[in-house]
């Protein structure tokens, strides 16, 4: 299946381990185990001022998994016909985004930090950055 034909039913939150003890909680995660893909790259957003939205964009081959390390904050996807919303506030929760997605994130709380991993290193050309474009990419077969 190419990144024109995921739709955001694809889309999926990934319930990771929480171990916890009273010293407190940790996650861990390994590639292509509890991700479903080897991370080439991560990062991600934080001290976003009140009432900012962040992506606006879509991706032709990326995968991410975005998670809410702290705070909480709304991702929602767009496949070019339908859109879902998902709020992201639990750091062992992580949104699988496939290739070929419209995201925005919106809704920051206080003190969120937004955390990417990506299946590959930054690509310019693998960016769709105009609505309009994104559109007539995904019409494309």
């Amino acid at each position: 299946m190419n990144s024109k034909q995921f739709s955001i039913f694809d889309c999926q939150v990934i319930h990771f381990s929480k171990i916890h003890n009273r010293a407190g909680n940790i996650t861990p995660l390994q590639n292509n185990i509890d991700i479903p893909f080897e991370i080439k790259r991560i990062y991600y957003l934080y001290d976003i001022p009140g009432g900012e939205s962040r992506g606006a964009h879509g991706h032709k081959n990326l995968e991410q998994l975005i998670i809410a390390a702290s705070g909480s904050f709304d991702v929602t996807l767009d496949d070019g016909k339908n859109k879902k919303t998902v709020q992201l506030n639990r750091p062992y929760l992580g949104l699988h985004v496939l290739p070929g997605m419209w995201r925005d994130i919106s809704n920051f709380s206080s003190g969120a930090i937004c955390l990417v991993l990506a299946s590959e290193l930054y690509d310019i050309n693998d960016y769709i950055k105009e609505y309009d474009e994104f559109k007539s990419y995904k019409e494309m077969l």
